[in-house]
């Protein structure tokens, strides 16, 4: 059944290790509801196959379990709505345990065992630059939902994309200005010691530097690091902002210990909400967060001028106006990144549809009809906003929120535009072969 905004009633669902979620309607003559959608082809018509290429295991496990959710949701959304030219959407996961040998390993699986027609859904870089040269040895079409800056570098291959979340370059540089004119101009950057964390390494200083401030320090720090102490002593005394990002199983460790050596005097906090992705913010020692910022792709929190199409993708995900799972408030959702996962499998449908792709011996077409894509409005299949997309690069580009943590929660204070973040490509893929 449709709402009165027409969108689809997508309320629980879930994936098993090999599901077909299909919309629908069986057999001639069988009354269907209103709301309901027919394949535009017979029953019979084979699945598109998507391999879905998990963390379930490892340090990225808890973005497994939400990029897993909202694939449920989106695909269940497709099938409804009829499928991928007229086929229903059929979604096969592998775990690869956050692992890039392991990663390249279940990419090859996907392309000779289970012979999906795309690979996607793969978030942590390392585990991407790992698996990208799997993906292109294949020519299976690769599409990552990691926000590095690894594919727009060009430094992969013709096969990787990454059109439903923007990498690190493109958000640093827009919210650059609003860092140095709020929070600061003497910056020290804690980061994660691995290539997710390099992008901010390489990227943050000149892009401070254009706005008049400075990073007077970085101190990288191993993402399986258990305890975090001891690194805060390198932390210059001067620091006016301390800009942090760390992933892994222990960071509310590490925001924890980062409150209890400073106390009640501490410097302007920056941080990516990486540092706090499914951590309630109100745990316990946290309460020295109050008053710092944080980037957000996508709020976690319901804001007030949230769009009907954002309050739908909510509700299909299954994330309350505190962004935790309905009827668990413990389980708090990676709402930053996910919806990346929503709108990349509808870049997909999109870029399939164009092409008219009726196989794997489709996808050198299936590649050349999403580097032809150049914007995706806003809407039910781009509920965080609107983006435009550089088929050079493989990469898209959308707006930023910068949000504040007041009264315990997250409160989205400003918000980039598209231009903020655009860039000079730095390759071009389409000069590859296919």
């Amino acid at each position: 059944m449709t709402d009165k905004n027409g969108f689809f009633d997508l309320s629980r669902t879930g994936l098993t290790r090999r599901t077909t979620l299909k919309g629908l309607a069986a057999g001639a003559g069988l009354a269907v509801a209103p709301g309901f959608v027919r394949y535009s082809q017979a029953q019979s018509s084979a699945p598109i196959k998507i391999g879905f290429q998990c963390h379930r295991t490892g340090i990225g496990a808890a973005y497994g379990r939400w990029y897993d959710r909202t694939t449920a949701a989106a695909v269940k959304a497709i099938n409804e709505a009829g499928g991928i030219n007229g086929r229903p959407v059929e979604v096969i996961i592998e775990d690869d345990g956050t692992d890039p040998g392991r990663g390249a390993e279940v990419v090859g699986k996907f392309a000779t065992q289970h012979k999906t027609d795309i690979v996607y859904g793969t978030l942590f870089s390392h585990v991407v630059i790992g698996s990208a040269p799997a993906a292109g040895e294949a020519k299976m079409p690769y599409f990552v939902v990691s926000e590095g800056h690894h594919v727009a570098s060009t430094k992969l291959n013709r096969y990787v994309f990454q059109p439903g979340i923007t990498d690190v370059k493109s958000q640093i540089q827009a919210m650059a200005p609003w860092i140095a004119a709020n929070a600061g101009k003497k910056v020290t950057q804690i980061f994660p010691d691995f290539a997710f964390g390099y992008d901010h390494r390489d990227y943050l200083p000149p892009a401070l530097k254009a706005q008049g401030a400075e990073v007077i320090a970085q101190i990288a720090i191993p993402p399986t690091e258990s305890s975090f102490t001891k690194y805060f002593p390198q932390i210059p005394a001067e620091t006016e902002v301390i800009y942090h990002v760390m992933v892994g199983p222990a960071v509310l460790t590490f925001v924890k210990e980062l409150g209890e050596f400073y106390g009640s005097s501490r410097p302007q906090l920056f941080g990516f909400i990486d540092s706090l992705e499914a951590t309630d913010i109100n745990s316990p020692g946290l309460e020295f967060l109050d008053g710092s910022h944080f980037w957000e792709g996508s709020p976690r929190y319901a804001q007030t001028d949230d769009s009907a199409a954002q309050k739908a993708y909510r509700a299909a995900v299954g994330i309350d106006d505190n962004g935790a799972a309905v009827g668990d408030p413990k389980d708090v959702s990676t709402a930053a990144h996910m919806f990346g996962c929503w709108e990349t499998l509808y870049v997909v449908k999109k870029a399939m549809e164009d092409a008219g792709y009726k196989g794997p011996e489709d996808r050198a077409k299936l590649v050349e009809a999403t580097e032809a894509l150049t914007e995706f409005a806003e809407g039910p299949e781009h509920p965080q906003g609107p983006k435009t997309f550089n088929g050079k690069i493989h990469q898209c580009f959308g707006i930023q929120n910068i949000s504040k943590v007041e009264g315990g929660r997250l409160n989205v204070v400003h918000k980039t535009k598209i231009e903020d973040g655009l860039y000079e490509p730095e390759g071009d893929y389409t000069t590859q072969p296919l």
